[in-house]
C-alpha cells in the first residue's frame, strides 16, 4: 500500500524510531517564528483536530495564550480508541515530530512545562519517545512522558488532566475546562499528538503549503488506521476528502465483500455498503449520516460477519468503560448492551429494538461527558442499518456467523508509506 505525498509519515522506517539526525534530513529544521506567528499560521491553515472531537486548533492556542499565569503543554497520546493506530505508529516511528510540535505548540501558548501522555502498555512508544527527549537541547522547557493506564476514557481531557494531578482517571464536570484551570490549576492545552505533527510541519512550510491537499473544510492530510476484515490492515496517511471507496482500496479491498464501514471508531458511525462508498471523509459530508472523521479509523464489516453480534460486543465493552458517576452511563449504557446481547442470543424480550432505541434517546446528551453520546451515535446508526438483522436474531436466535472472532477489535498495524 502507498499514498501520494506523505507528510507525516515521510521517510519513516519500520520497526524503529528516526533518529534526531534522519528527522531533520526528511523535514529539515524549524523554522522558529514567534508565538502570534505560530498561532495566526494554523488559523489560516485551518488545522482541525485528530483526537476525535475535529475543533479548530488555532481557537484552543488562543485560548490558553490568553490565559495569565504559568501555562502547562498535554500531548494526548493515550489513543484510547480500541481501532485507531495512528497515534502509536507516529510515536513509535517519528517521535521527533511529534515533539517539534510539543515546542511549537508550547512557544504559541507561553508553556514551560510539557508532558507527553502516553499508553501505559506501550512500551515501545515509550522507548521511542524517552529517547528522542535525549536527543535534543530543551532550553527552557521541561518535559516529561507519562504512561497512562488503558481505558477509553483516558483520552478524555478532563480525565486526563484529573489523573495528572494524582486522582482517578474519570471526567470531571465542566466548567472550568482545561483551558481556564487545568494541570496544577494552570491553564492547560491538551492536544493530540497528530495534531501537534501537523503544526510541526506548518510551522516550517506554512498554510498555504497545508492546503495543497484537502478539501477546503477539511484541509491537509489525516492518518488512518484501516482495520476490521481487509486484507492489508495498516496506518495510511491520506488527504483530507478522501473517497471511502479509496480508503478501502487502500486496505486491499475492492468493497465486493464487505458490507458496511464503521468510521470514527467505537465513537463513530455505522455506515452501509453501498451506499456509503461515495462519501468522503470531510465533516460536511459526513454528518448528514451521523459520521464524523473522529479518530481516523476506517473498519471493514465483512459479509461472513454476524453484524448483531459485533454491535453487541461493542455496547458492552463501552458499558464497561463508564466512569460510573452519571446516570445515563451507570444504568442506561449496560441496560442497553444487555438487552443487545439476549437480542443477539435469541433471548429478547418483546419490543425490545422500539426500547434500545428508546434508551438511546434518553442517554444522549444527559452525561458530564460524551461517552454516552459517543456510544449511541453508533448504536443509531448501527441499527438503522441493521434492521432486518435484528429482526432476524430476535425471532430466531443466533446464527452461525455469530460465532466468528470479532471484526472491530484492536489491530495490529505498522505504518504504510509512500
Amino acid at each position: 500500500m502507498s499514498v501520494a505525498t506523505p507528510r507525516l509519515l515521510d521517510g519513516i522506517r519500520p520497526g524503529r524510531p528516526l533518529t534526531l539526525g534522519e528527522h531533520l534530513a526528511v523535514h529539515g529544521p524549524p523554522a522558529g517564528i514567534d508565538a502570534a506567528a505560530i498561532i495566526d499560521a494554523t488559523d489560516r491553515a485551518g488545522i482541525l483536530g485528530r483526537g476525535g472531537a475535529g475543533f479548530p486548533m488555532a481557537r484552543k492556542l488562543a485560548a490558553v495564550a490568553g490565559r495569565r499565569g504559568p501555562k502547562v503543554l498535554v500531548a494526548n497520546g493515550v489513543e484510547a480508541e480500541p481501532m485507531s493506530a495512528k497515534d502509536g505508529v507516529l510515536l513509535s516511528r517519528s517521535p521527533h515530530l511529534v515533539l517539534d510540535g510539543v515546542v511549537a505548540a508550547a512557544t504559541a501558548v507561553g508553556a514551560r512545562d510539557a508532558i507527553v501522555c502516553v499508553p501505559a502498555d506501550t512500551p515501545d512508544v515509550h522507548s521511542a519517545l524517552e529517547g528522542a527527549i535525549r536527543e535534543r537541547d530543551w532550553h527552557k522547557l521541561r518535559i516529561r512522558v507519562a504512561p497512562v493506564r488503558a481505558g477509553y476514557l483516558g483520552g478524555e481531557e478532563t480525565a486526563l488532566v484529573r489523573y495528572l494531578d494524582g486522582g482517578p482517571l474519570k471526567p470531571t464536570f465542566t466548567p472550568p475546562r482545561p483551558f481556564e484551570r487545568g494541570v496544577r490549576r494552570r491553564p492547560t492545552l491538551v492536544q493530540n499528538v497528530e495534531t501537534l505533527a501537523h503544526l510541526a510541519l506548518v510551522e516550517r512550510h506554512g498554510p498555504g503549503w497545508f492546503r495543497e491537499l484537502g478539501t477546503p473544510t477539511s484541509p491537509g492530510t489525516m492518518l488512518l488506521t484501516l482495520s476490521g476484515a481487509l486484507p492489508q490492515p495498516g496506518v495510511v496517511e491520506v488527504p483530507g476528502g478522501t473517497r471511502l471507496v479509496r480508503a478501502l482500496a487502500l486496505g486491499g479491498s475492492s468493497a465486493a465483500d464487505v458490507k458496511a464501514v464503521v468510521v470514527g471508531g467505537y465513537f463513530g458511525a455505522w455506515l452501509p455498503i453501498p451506499a456509503a462508498l461515495g462519501l468522503a471523509l470531510d465533516e460536511p459530508e459526513l454528518a448528514p449520516h451521523g459520521a464524523a472523521v473522529g479518530a481516523g479509523v476506517v473498519a471493514a464489516v465483512p459479509d461472513w460477519a454476524c453484524a448483531v453480534a459485533e454491535l453487541a460486543r461493542v455496547m458492552s465493552w463501552l458499558a464497561a468503560q463508564s466512569a460510573r458517576q452519571c446516570g445515563p452511563c451507570t444504568n442506561g449504557l449496560p441496560a442497553i448492551a444487555g438487552a443487545l446481547e439476549r437480542l443477539a442470543a435469541g433471548r429478547a424480550e418483546p419490543g425490545a429494538r422500539e426500547r434500545i432505541a428508546h434508551w438511546a434517546g434518553l442517554v444522549r446528551g444527559r452525561g458530564a461527558c460524551r461517552h454516552p453520546d459517543g456510544a449511541v451515535r453508533l448504536l443509531s446508526t448501527a441499527m438503522r442499518s441493521l434492521e432486518a438483522e435484528l429482526r432476524d436474531h430476535e425471532r430466531h436466535g443466533p446464527c452461525d456467523a455469530c460465532h466468528h472472532p470479532p471484526v472491530l477489535a484492536t489491530p495490529s498495524v505498522e505504518a504504510i508509506a509512500a
